[in-house]
């Protein structure tokens, strides 16, 4: 082996973790959040989104208070349920989305 074939080697996470993001990546997606979110709030009053981890909760948190600032009324940001945030206008609270059964409705 020579020296050479070392360049450009990365030590790759151990399975089951993830990496955080670049200041970019992190910039970018936050971005996304707020261009997709945004606009589906604006269309229904509300929107919902994954959230496995602490930085995700905290990430889609941060999209609200941009959107409140953005759109001078306050967007809330609540866990649905433990993989899941819902952000929303006042007045959707009630709104929920429907959760997949997984079960199709008996004709009758």
């Amino acid at each position: 082996m020579e020296t050479r074939d070392l360049y450009n080697v990365r030590v790759l996470p151990a399975e089951g973790t993830t990496t955080p993001l670049t200041e970019e990546e992190e910039r970018r997606f936050r971005s996304v959040l707020f261009n997709e979110l945004g606009n589906e709030i604006a269309d229904r009053g509300w929107a919902a989104f994954p959230a496995y981890t602490p930085q995700d909760r905290r990430r889609l948190v941060a999209v609200a208070h941009r959107l409140s600032a953005h759109w001078r009324r306050q967007v809330f940001a609540e866990a649905e349920d433990h993989c899941r945030m819902r952000l929303y206008l006042a007045g959707y609270e009630a709104q929920r989305a429907p959760l997949p059964t997984g079960s199709r409705p008996s004709a009758r």
